[in-house]
């Protein structure tokens, strides 16, 4: 078991604690159709970023903000077989409110419909694509979730699955822990993560201290 000193955890939502695969691939598959583009490439590219930022790459001369309501209807209507990742619930039961915050590429209005799909909580400190000008890989989101916690980004541990989270984090001066539920291992260690686990299940917090440094123990490492 490997120990790793912290004050506090800056999650990614979907991929990391939230399970919303199939409804984003069956979204954005819809949509690449309807404008002519390859639905699989267009679900990789939109993985872990805001989607407006793939719309305005896709379509440079399209209504970016039109299309980008219809996408986030569309996922705000499809949460039928969204459910917490393994471990989910557990870390974030066992971590104080104060001690960690969610930061996420979706809006904050699907972000807390999704989290109550999966039967989360919604959490008191919470970035989402509602409140950054420059989403993933910019490190922006995780410079702005260290900042709620009102620490130093170093003192952070940034939980992704997305290789451009992964260098969201890194570049806002977090370590990372990586999670394999939606990117290959060669993929997360390109984009610089510290550590690679199956998912937040490998993951365990123990013994806090008066500064609040506490450890987040990794069971299984590659």
């Amino acid at each position: 078991m490997h120990r790793i000193p912290c004050r506090g955890v800056l999650f990614d939502m979907d991929g990391v604690l939230v399970d919303s695969t199939p409804a984003v691939a069956r979204v954005w598959s819809g949509w690449a159709r309807e404008h002519g583009f390859e639905p699989e490439a267009v679900v990789k590219q939109a993985h872990g970023r805001p989607s407006i930022a793939t719309i305005r790459e896709l379509l440079p001369h399209g209504d970016h903000h039109a299309e980008d309501r219809e996408v986030e209807r569309r996922e705000l209507e499809d949460v039928e077989d969204v459910v917490a990742l393994p471990g989910a619930a557990e870390i974030l039961r066992a971590l104080p409110a104060n001690r960690y915050a969610i930061v996420t590429s979706a809006t904050r209005r699907l972000a807390e419909v999704r989290l109550r799909a999966a039967g989360l909580p919604i959490p008191e400190h919470f970035v989402t694509a509602s409140d950054v000008k420059r989403g993933k890989p910019n490190p922006d989101p995780y410079l702005m979730g260290a900042e709620s916690l009102r620490l130093p980004p170093a003192n952070c541990i940034v939980i992704e699955d997305a290789p451009s989270g992964v260098r969201a984090g890194r570049a806002a001066g977090t370590r990372v822990i990586a999670v394999r539920t939606t990117s290959s291992d060669a993929e997360l260690r390109q984009a610089g993560a510290d550590w690679i686990v199956n998912n937040c299940a490998d993951l365990s917090v123990q013994s806090t201290t008066p500064d609040e440094q506490f450890f987040l123990s990794i069971r299984q490492t590659n």
